[in-house]
């Protein structure tokens, strides 16, 4: 993949946690009050069924697991401990605490996938956090301990999700709708038996909950996921996290545009260090000069245990 096709697939993956970002206004302006199960549940088991219905494609051998594990990372638990966040943190902090997370795939990807710490890689994430802070701090904000641990937990889950993603890639044959749909359903499942018996179903809902959970179902779903689950398997773990930045920076502008926040001198910095940080993190493709060292460069990339490890495993090259 050269540079060009690369920056078109960073584009096109941060679409998926720029309508992330979106959450945690629809979260406190559109859903009924204080149901985070069923938010989640909402949000991903239709969505799920949905796209096993167009695809009719379901897990087979392995794949039932595998399926079960990813949809509840990916899906389940996250969303989950997302909608807890999103409930008892303002939308700022809980985005700046969940983004810890690529300092998370910066380990598990080491340790499981067998990329290499790099230093350009520590210093993006030094610059992300960093920007973050710059971007969502508010030292008047009172901390909810259960949204903070929400939101730590919520960065853990995604961490995970990415990196067994990039690890087991997608099994061949298989297209990315259906594989999108195993985990929605598989995060839905399991998150629906605890929405029954904790929180139960709604007496009623207004216009405003049908429109909200229609937003989370069609776009912070169906679509969201399609993206990033592709852009999962074309990119480094790594600069895959760094996108989910720019969820933060979404829900910023948005808490401007909508809930009458200001926006400050320093937001505006941490906004161009999170760019920073998320340009800095992206994959550089070396240049081929020709000789079988370059050749083999070119063709390994510059994530080891990437499209490599997919060979090993014998899956498809992404």
């Amino acid at each position: 993949m050269n540079n060009g096709r690369q920056l078109l697939t960073s584009a096109v993956t941060a679409l998926a946690p720029a309508i992330w970002g979106s959450t945690y206004l629809v979260t406190t302006e559109w859903l009924p009050p204080d149901r985070p199960l069923l938010a989640t549940t909402v949000r991903a088991l239709p969505s799920g069924l949905i796209l096993l219905l167009i695809s009719r494609v379901l897990p087979k051998g392995e794949w039932l697991w595998r399926s079960l594990v990813l949809g509840t990372l990916n899906i389940g638990a996250f969303n989950l401990l997302l909608f807890v966040a999103a409930y008892r943190l303002p939308g700022g902090i809980a985005a700046m605490i969940m983004a810890v997370q690529p300092m998370i795939v910066l380990v598990l990807a080491a340790l499981i996938i067998g990329d290499r710490i790099r230093a350009v890689h520590v210093v993006a994430c030094a610059l992300g956090a960093a920007g973050v802070v710059l971007l969502v701090f508010q030292g008047s904000a009172a901390l909810d301990t259960i949204g903070v641990l929400a939101a730590l937990g919520g960065a853990a889950c995604m961490a995970t999700g990415i990196t067994f993603t990039k690890r087991w890639g997608r099994p061949a044959g298989v297209g990315l709708l259906p594989f999108t749909g195993w985990q929605l359903t598989a995060g839905g499942l399991v998150s629906l038996p605890f929405t029954l018996s904790v929180e139960g179903l709604p007496g009623s809902l207004t216009g405003e909950n049908v429109f909200g959970f229609a937003y989370l179902i069609v776009f912070g779903a169906v679509i969201s996921y399609a993206l990033w689950f592709r852009g999962i398997e074309k990119l480094p773990a790594l600069a895959v996290s760094f996108l989910a930045l720019g969820s933060p920076v979404v829900a910023t502008i948005l808490g401007i545009a909508f809930e009458n926040e200001s926006f400050s001198l320093l937001q505006t910095v941490g906004i161009l260090v999170i760019l920073a940080a998320v340009v800095l993190a992206q994959p550089r493709t070396p240049r081929a000069r020709g000789t079988e060292a370059g050749k083999a460069a070119a063709t390994d990339g510059p994530v080891p245990g990437g499209p490599r490890h997919a060979v090993r495993q014998g899956e498809p090259r992404p």
